[in-house]
């Protein structure tokens, strides 16, 4: 396992998903039930989706590099762009979300009934999502499926665990249009050393 690869597809993915529907939902279903419960249901989802994102990076790396970077240069400056684009409405929307998530959660159940919820409802949020495509980029791009893995899984244990345990508070503290023009900047700086790595190339 490569720790640099690992360490970058974590604070990427950290980064991207701090401000993302990820953090409201973890949050507002810790209040509806255990958070220990919460945070396992989440983060089998989060396992499961990072495991398909992976497995299509590994594909792709099937196909010519030149494509795969390209590919993966549209993918950041498309993730650039979309965090660009939602930062100024994204701390009313955060309201929005936390409504939505608030009305999916049903009253308190047990354990396992509270994991496999939240299982659920992060399962059917995810799919698509721009941790997900840059999952793939990463996996496409550095050629190392396990290191990516480890960082992606770990980044959005971290997201969720925080969530759980101190959303509230973060939130208090954070503006999520700020987050997103964070993680908006580390898109264009992975598109700027991919272009890079395109012309030099």
């Amino acid at each position: 396992m490569d720790l640099a690869v690992a360490a970058l597809a974590f604070g990427t993915i950290f980064l991207v998903e701090l401000p993302d529907k990820t953090f409201i939902a973890a949050l507002v279903l810790s209040t509806r039930y255990r958070p220990l419960a919460v945070w396992i249901g989440v983060g089998l989802a989060f396992l499961v989706q990072t495991i398909v994102a992976v497995t299509a990076g590994a594909l792709a790396t099937l196909l010519p590099d030149l494509l795969i970077k390209s590919v993966a240069l549209v993918i950041f400056l498309a993730g650039a762009f979309v965090l660009f684009r939602t930062a100024p409405g994204a701390d009313a929307e955060e309201k929005e979300q936390e409504q939505e998530y608030a009305a999916r959660a049903s009253e308190p159940k047990n354990f396992l009934r509270a994991a496999v919820a939240s299982f659920l409802v992060l399962f059917a949020a995810e799919w698509g999502d721009l941790s997900q495509l840059l999952t793939i980029s990463l996996v496409a791009k550095y050629h190392d499926h396990v290191s990516v893995f480890v960082g992606a899984w770990a980044a959005l244990l971290t997201v969720s665990g925080l969530a759980v345990l101190m959303g509230r508070v973060l939130l208090r503290y954070m503006k999520l249009s700020l987050l997103h023009y964070i993680g908006a900047g580390v898109c264009l700086l992975l598109a700027a050393f991919t272009l890079y790595e395109i012309v030099a190339g």
